[in-house]
């Protein structure tokens, strides 16, 4: 009997072994390790490209522009950044001043552009100086687009959400009869409380931004200014002196706390990382059409990614023409009509400048990527 028992177990020991062995994994039942994902390389984008006149040297001169300088040497001026050779030990080396002179050379087939630095001896002459005092007066850096054309829309003009425009102080008093641009005249102000703002803007309500792509939604509102104003005495009401008024003061008009008077000249115009679609939906003192070095408004702002030096084409917005053959109507493709660079942005919209316009630009064109 125990012989018989220790014969079955060391049968079931070794079915039991042989069954282990045929279950247990060996390295070569072992899935191999799925390899990380590899990032696609990105593609290398192309040198900006060079005009075919394109001078070897240029001179600075007052009255240029960033923009005008790249011009005579990109076709696409507003990729200056890329070709432009910076001297790191330069606090802002894209600062450039009337009288640099620019050098067009090439480092690895790539274009460079650089201010001369290395004047031969020969045409430093020799100064004898004499013990006094020399006052001359600071030259001021090239600025990138023309700063005179928008220095306007940088501390006056402003968008604003109807509410925002409702809870400001207004204007409940204004004598009849006084002077546009009249200073030191006198009106009286509800709402403005134990401020201690002393300069004001005096706007109006003005037209709306709507959405193009949803008719009943407002991206904002153009506050039209009035005149500026300074604070004279605290009250209900209170007094402030018109200052540089453009139309009569009226009452309803509301005041906004001015700017600080500190507006960005020098802009690093750049493309925007992300893919962009708006449209025009305002134009500064024009009619029917767009052109050059006028201002416009577009509808996106910082929530959709927008910041100053940001630079879009403009597309004319494809007509629909009646195709008479088969007798159905055909959308036209979009035609190039520009480039604009944003200078100012606002919480859903933007205030542009047209740098270059190949053809006229319209309301409701499209703005995107360049």
């Amino acid at each position: 009997m125990k012989e018989g028992f220790r014969s079955g177990a060391w049968v079931a020991a070794l079915v039991f072994s042989m069954a282990g062995c045929a279950t247990a994994p060996t390295a070569q039942d072992t899935p191999p390790p799925t390899p990380a994902p590899v990032a696609e390389p990105q593609p290398v984008p192309e040198p900006p490209a060079i005009r075919d006149d394109a001078p070897v040297t240029y001179t600075v001169k007052k009255g240029d522009t960033l923009w005008d300088i790249s011009s005579a040497f990109l076709t696409s001026p507003w990729r200056w950044p890329e070709v432009w050779h910076v001297n790191p030990q330069v606090r802002n080396p894209h600062l450039i001043y009337p009288g640099d002179v620019l050098i067009l050379s090439y480092v690895d087939g790539k274009p460079r552009i650089r201010v001369q630095d290395d004047l031969p001896p020969t045409t430093l002459p020799t100064v004898k100086l004499s013990p006094r005092v020399r006052v001359e007066p600071l030259a001021r850096a090239i600025p990138t687009i023309p700063y005179d054309t928008i220095s306007q829309f940088l501390v006056r003009p402003r968008v604003v959400t109807r509410e925002e425009l409702e809870r400001a102080p207004y204007v409940v008093s204004a004598q009849a009869e006084h002077l546009i641009g009249s200073p030191g005249y006198p009106v009286f102000v509800r709402g403005l409380g134990e401020t201690e703002v002393k300069l004001f803007n005096v706007v109006r309500l003005g037209q709306p931004y709507v959405n193009p792509e949803d008719e009943d939604d407002i991206l904002g509102w153009e506050a039209i200014r009035v005149a500026d104003a300074r604070m004279q005495r605290l009250g209900d009401p209170a007094t402030v002196l018109l200052q540089n008024a453009t139309r009569e003061t009226l009452a309803g008009d509301r005041l906004l706390p001015a700017t600080d008077g500190f507006v960005e000249q020098n802009y690093l115009p750049h493309a925007p990382e992300h893919e962009v679609e708006g449209r025009i939906i305002g134009a500064m003192d024009a009619v029917n059409q767009i052109g050059q070095f006028q201002v416009v408004v577009i509808s996106k702002g910082v929530r959709d990614g927008m910041e100053p030096g940001h630079v879009l084409a403009v597309y004319q917005a494809g007509g629909i023409v009646r195709d008479t053959i088969a007798r159905e109507d055909v959308r036209l493709p979009r035609e190039h009509a520009g480039t604009l660079m944003v200078f100012r942005v606002f919480d859903r919209v933007s205030y542009a400048l047209v740098m270059d316009a190949t053809r006229a630009i319209h309301l409701h064109d499209v703005v995107t990527n360049p």
